[in-house]
């Protein structure tokens, strides 16, 4: 009976490896790319794409909280797959190759997730006082 459970399960745990394989690769690539933005061969407008992708994939805290329905997971699924795509394509090929070789090499720096975090924080911040700020104003009219 327990060899039952675990034939049934096993396409489950098959489907959550290669779950956890593209999203280490995802990782990956993300820190590569983190990498090719510190090469002095890419241009400053890829660098800034490059850091908002890179601080929003490694982040704690999402640009739109995931438990707003729907909009909540689409900034995950849209920003980080179509920045990285976007940056990849942008960045100049020798400096992706050479950025890809050293992130095959070390471990994902987790400092950067410190950063995408202040980041996102500071967003909120400024949207809070924007709309507090736009409040008062209204009221003030009535």
């Amino acid at each position: 009976m327990i060899s039952l459970f675990l034939v049934k399960d096993q396409p489950d745990v098959k489907m959550l490896n290669q779950l956890k394989t593209r999203g280490r690769a995802l990782k990956q690539e993300a820190y590569a790319i983190y990498l090719a933005a510190r090469d002095p061969r890419t241009p400053w407008y890829v660098k800034a794409l490059i850091f908002f992708v890179v601080a929003h994939t490694f982040s704690p805290l999402d640009l739109i909280p995931d438990f707003i329905p729907v909009l909540g997971y689409l900034d995950d699924l849209i920003i980080t797959p179509g920045g990285i795509w976007l940056a990849v394509h942008l960045i100049p090929s020798e400096v992706m190759m050479e950025a890809r070789a050293a992130a095959a090499t070390y471990n994902v720096d987790r400092s950067v997730g410190k950063v995408g975090a202040m980041i996102i924080i500071l967003l909120w911040v400024i949207a809070v006082v924007a709309a507090v700020y736009f409040f008062l104003r209204l009221t003030k009219r009535i």
